[in-house]
């Protein structure tokens, strides 16, 4: 029951749609413009740098939030698996940031939602995946190859940090804090189903920065 009381927490707080509130003050549905996402890209593509940036920060810190939130509310009695309570909430806000229910169910990809995951559970993986994402991205260019890898590598480092006995958690639960980043981790790719179409064909668009926004 705890568990779905701190998926509950995270997905209130993923309701708070960013790009969207920012495209409303634009006079504009940012849902109907670019890719037809509500994300930190598409703001990006249709608002510009500020606007982009703003996303980014706010669809990180509310997933911040809420982890926040569930460490204030049950670090006293779930103290031992709390690592895994945080990232149930975190992959509820990621659920409210991609389905959320006051939107009709379409939001973003999570990208930046998930973001703020990384960093409330675990700073390390963090560290390594900005280094990760950001060599890629100013490799090739691809937002979306830069974050699905840093997926990856985030998902293979839990299991390792995990083995290690980094969370403080019993085998059984170790197995089901791997189960849910690795469901998380499955969740970006079939957002990104599209644009791997799109990579795939050699049509997926770049990021340069190259125009002034």
């Amino acid at each position: 029951m705890i568990r779905v009381v701190c998926l509950f927490i995270g997905y209130v707080f993923g309701l708070f749609q960013t790009s969207y509130f920012l495209g409303k003050a634009h006079h504009m549905d940012i849902r109907e413009h670019g890719s037809g996402n509500a994300g930190t890209t598409n703001a990006l593509r249709t608002m510009g740098k500020k606007a982009a940036a703003v996303t980014l920060v706010c669809d990180c810190l509310k997933c911040v939030l809420a982890v926040w939130v569930i460490r204030l509310l049950f670090r006293e009695s779930y103290g031992d698996i709390m690592s895994l309570l945080v990232l149930y909430g975190a992959a509820g806000c990621i659920l409210g940031h991609n389905f959320p229910v006051t939107m009709g169910f379409k939001g973003g990809k999570g990208i930046a939602a998930s973001v703020g995951m990384i960093l409330a559970f675990d700073w390390r993986l963090f560290l390594i995946a900005a280094v990760v994402f950001f060599s890629l991205f100013f490799l090739f260019h691809y937002v979306s190859v830069s974050s699905l890898a840093s997926y990856l590598v985030v998902f293979v480092l839990t299991v390792v940090f995990g083995r290690m006995g980094r969370y403080g958690l019993a085998f059984g639960r170790r197995i089901e804090l791997y189960c849910v980043m690795g469901v998380l981790m499955l969740l970006a790719v079939y957002r990104h189903r599209e644009n791997i179409k799109r990579l795939l064909a050699g049509t997926e668009n770049k990021i340069t920065f190259s125009k002034e926004s």
